[in-house]
């Protein structure tokens, strides 16, 4: 039962990713992201990460999503100038494709890599009450979180912030005459 559920969500996380990638709406990508993101949580239910799969849900698929619909709904994205593709995005495409690809030949012809990595096991709650840094409770989690996945860390939270300053720049109208549209009562 628990592989056809791990291949149930797993499938439903990647349809989601797939379809939100592909789809011009951006309220449909947002949704899709949704049903990618509530398949990812499920997949951390299986793995019994309780608590990353009530955050996913919680802060991710709730709290992130909805900011992102609002800032959607907000600058209006469909009545925006339609655009075709430069040289720089095709050649980011490429890329991107290129290294998908490279990251799933890697995946199946590589033996020697998998068979290097230790096997993964439950730490006993006295190992973990002992002082050994990771585990599964909430104290583990942020130990290791704040000491071993610090830099990843910081560098999500600057990529949020360029993001949050990319938004606030998209949403301010730009008049004929080139000035940003300033927000108030207008005179007659």
């Amino acid at each position: 039962m628990e592989n056809f559920l791990f291949y149930l969500f797993s499938v439903l996380t990647i349809l989601g990713a797939l379809l939100l990638v592909v789809n011009r709406n951006a309220v449909n990508g947002a949704m899709f992201m949704i049903i990618s993101l509530i398949g990812m949580a499920a997949l951390f239910l299986l793995l019994e990460a309780y608590f990353l799969f009530i955050l996913q849900i919680l802060v991710y698929a709730g709290a992130v999503m909805v900011l992102f619909l609002f800032i959607v709904m907000l600058i209006d994205v469909e009545k925006g100038p339609k655009t075709r593709p430069d040289g720089l995005t095709i050649a980011a495409s490429i890329v991107g494709l290129a290294l998908l690809l490279l990251g799933i030949i890697a995946v199946f012809t590589t033996d020697s890599a998998t068979s290097a990595l230790p096997e993964v096991t439950k730490l006993p709650e006295a190992a973990s009450a002992a002082g050994i840094p990771f585990g599964t409770s909430v104290r583990g989690y942020g130990y290791g979180l704040f000491t071993k996945y610090m830099l990843p860390f910081q560098v999500t939270g600057f990529l949020l912030l360029i993001a949050m300053i990319g938004v606030i720049v998209v949403s301010k109208k730009i008049t004929a005459s080139g000035d940003a549209e300033k927000e108030g009562p207008k005179k007659a």
